[in-house]
């Protein structure tokens, strides 16, 4: 009786303190999602993501992170970057198409998709990276921060590295609606109601200002809306005329009350689906 209380005591201890991770296996995959309890990197076997050329009307965001990648990915200085604004332009899509477009010359480049919920873990995962010979891009998705929320303070771990400093090998991709990751009602509540308002909101606010480029994305006009369904459907070989597909695709984002790279994806995905083609 007392061997098995002794085990269940083992057992407990062991899931509140799991063992350390082991060496990852960089070389099963290109991109990784970052999971914890138990910490853990999980290979991804296909990214889900559209090549470089479909990406319509966000051509200087695109050449300014492509550029800043590929000298990351070469080993040279590179900044991390932001990309904030419109819902639904491209943001996270374009994070994973020019890692997809830079893999073929550059294999050793990773790309990691961390959770904002996992950010107080971002120290013990930087340290398994920085021991590896590749150099990894750290993604994180949909990035924002309420008021009673303290996960920013873990991203600093990422973007200043404290004592340390970043790794050489990492750099740093969020894609967020804000540009401050921060809610502007947050902002003006905080700055009316205290002391000294500069200070109440300077440690967040200037969170966004950690990252050295800044890459703004906004709607895109009906032009560019059906730009990008043409090339979707050139893309993947339906065809349709382009009079009638003006005219639905007009009527589609009109019932959803707005344009956008998602609306036009959707869209496309429904007139597709009538012609009987498959996406996968």
């Amino acid at each position: 009786m007392d061997q098995i209380l002794l085990t269940r005591i083992a057992e407990a201890l062991e899931r509140m303190s799991p063992a350390p991770l082991a060496a990852p296996d960089f070389d099963a995959a290109a991109a990784f999602v970052w999971h914890v309890a138990p910490d853990r990197l999980e290979p991804v076997a296909q990214v889900n993501r559209i090549d470089l050329d479909l990406l319509v009307g966000i051509g200087r965001s695109r050449d300014t992170l492509l550029e800043n990648t590929r000298r990351f990915a070469r080993g040279e200085a590179a900044n991390n970057a932001l990309l904030w604004g419109a819902r639904g332009m491209g943001k996270s899509s374009l994070v994973k198409a020019i890692h997809g477009g830079l893999l073929v010359d550059h294999p050793d480049l990773k790309l990691i998709e961390l959770q904002r919920e996992d950010l107080p873990s971002v120290a013990r995962l930087l340290n398994h990276l920085r021991q590896a010979p590749h150099r990894f891009i750290l993604f994180c998705d949909d990035l924002s921060f309420s008021h009673d929320d303290q996960h920013y303070k873990s991203l600093k771990a990422v973007l200043d590295g404290g004592i340390e400093g970043r790794p050489e090998n990492v750099v740093f991709f969020a894609t967020s609606n804000r540009r401050h990751l921060m809610p502007r009602e947050m902002i003006e509540n905080e700055r009316s109601s205290a002391i000294n308002p500069s200070e109440a909101v300077e440690e967040k606010v200037s969170l966004s200002d950690r990252f050295g480029l800044w890459l703004g994305f906004h709607p895109c006009d009906q032009d560019e809306y059906l730009e990008m369904i043409s090339g979707y459907c050139k893309a993947y070989g339906v065809n349709v005329d382009a009079d009638v597909m003006r005219a639905e695709a007009i009527e589609w984002q009109a019932t959803r009350g707005a344009r956008s790279g998602r609306v036009a994806w959707q869209f496309f995905t429904d007139l597709a689906g009538r012609h009987g083609v498959s996406l996968t």
